[in-house]
């Protein structure tokens, strides 16, 4: 058993088929990355990784816990091991890059003031971004808004982290860095992590597994060198597209 166990996890939207019969394990320590267009079911099995949609049938076990139909108080508990980067960063544009550090930390009230300054500094600095702590989310680029949704999702020390498109908007040189970055805080902090993506490039670099999901389906799950051999119509379809 896995870190992660997903199995046989089935969910439907107004009796329209989004994920069928998905199963995948991720190993402690290990990045999966989901690859696949858009529209096909990616976000959606984040989603009910944390818990944020329930599936119709299936298991999901997050270190040996099941998490589908969980008493809400202990997935409460069981999402503070969890760190989540959003498609957007999903700043808070009211509240400056300090704000928006500190405030998941403010939330749970486990440290002091001195801890908390000390936490921001060192998550600014791990991603590069130590002169950004007063600005607004208004003032920054996509990869450095990337960059502190990163270090906001990593300052509560996870041990588990979900990334949606992780370089979805960025050009290709920051979406390189973005990946880079990741893979560097992964290997830092011993994560293991799911990513759901349709950008290649940043599966090479962080993946040590890799599935494809396609109308739902998982229809390859192997690694690069695996998927860059299959046979599969839709697999080669993707890999030339890429």
């Amino acid at each position: 058993m896995g870190m992660i166990d997903i199995r046989h996890l089935q969910i439907s939207f107004d009796g329209v088929p989004i994920l069928r019969d998905v199963n995948l394990t991720v190993e402690k320590g290990r990045t999966l990355v989901i690859l696949g267009t858009s529209g096909t079911g990616k976000s959606v099995l984040l989603k009910n990784i944390i818990g944020l949609i329930a599936a119709d049938s299936g298991s999901i076990r997050i270190g040996g816990e099941e998490i589908i139909g969980m008493d809400p108080e202990d997935l409460y508990k069981l999402r503070r091991r969890m760190g989540y980067l959003f498609q957007g960063a999903a700043l808070y544009d009211w509240m400056s890059v300090r704000g928006n550090l500190e405030f998941p930390l403010r939330r749970r009230e486990l440290l002091d003031e001195g801890e908390i300054i000390a936490r921001v500094t060192e998550q600014l600095r791990l991603v590069g971004l130590e002169d950004a702590i007063d600005k607004m989310p208004s003032q920054l680029s996509g990869g450095m808004r990337k960059r502190i949704g990163l270090a906001r999702a990593l300052i509560t020390r996870p041990e588990i982290m979900l990334y949606d498109e992780p370089t979805t908007g960025l050009d290709p040189i920051t979406g390189r860095d973005i990946s880079h970055l990741i893979q560097h805080l992964q290997e830092q902090h011993t994560l293991t992590s799911i990513a759901v993506t349709h950008d290649i490039a940043c599966a090479r670099i962080i993946a040590d597994r890799v599935a494809i999901l396609d109308k739902g389906v998982i229809c390859f799950e192997g690694t690069l060198d695996d998927m860059s051999g299959s046979t599969d119509t839709f697999v080669k379809r993707f890999i030339a597209a890429a």
